[in-house]
C-alpha cells in the first residue's frame, strides 16, 4: 500500500515551546509576568457559562473593535488562533507550485514550518553580524517565484526592529505581486521612534500584510487570539483557509475585555521596557555583543555555549530558551527574575575565563 503521508513533512523541525517546570522561573516563552489584565478573568468566567454554544463564526464584535481601533474597514481584518496560525493560512493562500517565501534567519521558528506545510520553498537570508535583518540581501533574494517576503519586527528571537527606512526600501524594491508581510507580534514593546507602526504606515499599500497578537502585551497567550490586516482581497482569501470557529467564544470575550484595559496594558509594557533597558545594559557588560531589543526579551549571542548556559540557568531554577549553536533568548520578567538571570550570566562568564 502506498503511504499517503507527504515525504517532505518529515523534514520539518518540530516547534519547540519554551520549557516549563514547577517552581522554576519561566523566562522561556516571552509571556508577560503580571497576570491577566483587569476584567479578563471575570469575562472568561462569564463566557464559560455558554461554552455549549458555538462562538460567533465571523468574530464580528472583535473585528469591529479592532477596525475602530485602527481606523480600518472590518473587511480587512482576519482573526485566528494567534498570529502564528494566520501566517500559516496566508502562506497556504498564496502558495503555488515552485513558489518561494523569503525571510531572515534566525527568525521566528514557525516560518519554515508554515512554508513547508504550504509547499513553498524557504529562502533563508542570514541575519547581519549585529543580529538584524539584512534588508538588502533579502531584497536581492526575491525572485520571479517569490510569493511573499516576511519581515519580523521586532525579530524573534534576536530582538531588533526594522526602521521605517528599511521597510520603505523593501516596498520600493519588490513588485506588488510579492506580499510584504510584517509580523508585529511584539509591536507594543517598541520604543524606538525610527521603528514604525506598520498598520499606520503601510495599511494603504496593496501588497502589505500586517500581523498582530493578543498573546504578548495583552496577556492572552493561553487563549490564542491573533489578527491580520490586509487589503480586502487578501483578507478574504486567508479567511477561506481559516478553520471554522477558530477563535473560541471565551477568547473572543477575553480579547474584547483586554482592549478595554489598554491603559493598564500600556502601564505594564512601560515596566517591561524599563526593565529591558536596565537588564540589557547590564548584560552587555558581560557579553558585549548583546543586540538592542525592541521586544519583551533579549538575545545572548553565545553560539556553541547556548545550550550550556541554558543548563546552567536551569540548575539555578531559571528557564531560558536556547537555540543550539546560535544563542539564548531570555524573556524580561520581574526585576528579581532579571537580577537572577544577570547573576547566572555573570557566574557563567566567569567560569569560562
Amino acid at each position: 500500500m502506498t503511504d499517503p503521508i507527504r515525504d517532505d513533512l518529515a523534514s520539518i523541525p518540530r516547534y519547540v515551546p519554551g520549557k516549563a517546570m514547577p517552581e522554576a522561573v519561566k523566562l522561556s516563552s516571552n509571556e508577560v509576568p503580571y497576570g491577566p489584565l483587569p476584567g479578563v478573568a471575570d469575562a472568561v468566567a462569564a463566557a464559560a457559562a455558554d461554552v455549549h454554544r458555538y462562538p460567533d463564526l465571523g468574530v464580528v464584535a472583535l473585528r469591529d473593535a479592532l477596525a475602530a481601533r485602527h481606523g480600518l474597514d472590518a473587511g480587512r481584518i482576519v482573526t485566528g488562533t494567534g498570529s502564528v496560525a494566520l501566517i500559516g493560512h496566508l502562506l497556504q493562500a498564496v502558495a503555488s507550485t515552485g513558489g518561494d517565501v523569503v525571510y531572515s534567519w534566525r527568525s521566528f521558528e514557525a516560518y519554515p514550518i508554515a512554508a513547508t506545510v504550504a509547499k513553498l520553498r524557504s529562502v533563508q537570508v542570514p541575519n547581519t553580524a549585529d543580529h538584524r535583518h539584512d534588508v538588502d540581501a533579502m531584497i536581492a533574494a526575491v525572485g520571479p517565484d517569490t510569493r511573499a517576503i516576511l519581515l519580523c519586527s521586532p525579530n524573534n528571537p534576536t530582538g531588533p526592529a526594522l526602521t521605517a527606512e528599511e521597510i520603505d526600501r523593501v516596498f520600493d524594491a519588490v513588485p506588488e505581486s510579492v506580499l510584504v508581510v510584517i509580523d508585529e507580534a511584539y509591536r507594543e514593546f517598541v520604543t524606538d521612534p525610527a521603528c514604525p507602526d506598520a498598520i499606520e504606515r503601510y495599511a494603504s499599500r496593496p501588497n502589505a500584510v500586517v500581523f498582530r497578537t493578543f498573546s504578548k502585551a495583552w496577556g492572552l497567550a493561553g487563549l490564542r487570539v491573533g489578527y491580520m490586516v490586509a487589503r480586502p482581497e487578501v483578507a478574504d482569501a486567508v479567511s477561506r483557509c481559516v478553520i471554522p470557529f477558530a477563535v473560541n467564544a471565551v477568547a473572543q470575550r477575553a480579547a474584547l475585555t483586554a482592549l478595554e484595559a489598554e491603559g493598564e496594558m500600556r502601564r505594564r509594557v512601560a515596566l517591561v521596557t524599563s526593565e529591558r533597558k536596565r537588564t540589557v545594559t547590564a548584560a552587555r557588560e558581560l557579553v558585549p555583543e548583546v543586540p538592542d531589543s525592541q521586544a519583551n526579551f533579549f538575545w545572548l549571542p553565545l553560539g556553541d555555549r547556548a545550550v550550556d548556559f541554558a543548563v546552567h540557568c536551569e540548575r539555578r531554577g531559571l528557564l531560558v530558551r536556547p537555540f543550539a549553536g546560535d544563542g539564548v533568548r531570555v524573556t524580561i520578567g520581574m526585576p528579581e527574575d532579571n537580577d537572577a538571570v544577570l547573576e547566572a550570566l555573570r557566574a557563567f562568564v566567569e567560569t569560562e575565563r
